[in-house]
């Protein structure tokens, strides 16, 4: 039997209160996506509310993903999160936008989905803001998942050079930093992809293509 991943989506929309839309970021899905598919692992998606996430990000090489019934095809009608079997999963894949930054972090959905994939075995992976589902999961044993652990996640300066440091709700780097993780980054938009045994993250859409080779290798063994 093939094994499957488990992409997640943010279900948030509006970035704080601009009114400026946003949603998961498509180019972080669909290098994952072919990367994974190419190694005979099956994708699934899920979000928080389920249905049709919003998107950013599309440009025109995505189409062939877009049209794909195994890609927008489930893309446009994701599992809620709470509905996921994390059995079914040997791996669960953040993906990034800045609406994950609302929708994540407190969801007693996803800190399970995450909590039990890794406690079986599992590889947990996030990219650029999809780290916000990282910060509040703890194991078993209370302690962090993230304590002690070498990853990265959009760096706070990227998010200053934007202009959003008051827009988004929380710090995510300094966040994940004050929960025990040991960040390191890249200059803005330059790709940097850390391992830290089954943790994979990275940490800017530059990083898809890096994180996706690694999380099909992480998971084919």
């Amino acid at each position: 039997m093939s094994p499957r991943a488990l992409f997640v989506l943010t279900s948030h929309g509006v970035l704080g209160d601009t009114g400026t839309p946003t949603g998961f970021h498509l180019g972080e899905t669909v290098e994952p996506w072919r990367a994974l598919r190419a190694a005979g692992v099956v994708v699934d998606f899920a979000s928080p509310l389920g249905g049709r996430p919003p998107m950013i990000g599309s440009e025109p090489g995505h189409a062939d993903f877009l049209a794909h019934a195994d890609g927008g095809g489930k893309v446009r009608a994701t599992i809620p999160v709470a509905d996921a079997e994390p059995t079914d999963y040997a791996a669960v894949y953040f993906v990034g936008g800045h609406g994950a930054m609302w929708d994540f972090p407190d969801n007693a959905a996803i800190q399970h989905l995450t909590r039990s994939v890794h406690e079986r075995g599992g590889v947990v992976a996030a990219i650029c803001h999809g780290q916000a589902a990282l910060v509040n999961t703890t194991l078993v044993d209370g302690t962090n998942l993230v304590a002690g652990k070498h990853l990265t996640a959009f760096s706070h300066e990227a998010e200053h050079t934007r202009g959003l440091t008051d827009v988004v709700p929380f710090p995510l780097q300094r966040t994940l930093e004050a929960r025990g993780a040991v960040y390191s980054g890249a200059p803005d938009k330059a790709p940097h992809t850390v391992v830290d045994g089954r943790l994979i993250t990275g940490q800017n859409p530059a990083s898809a293509p890096g994180l996706a080779l690694r999380l099909a290798a992480a998971i084919t063994g």
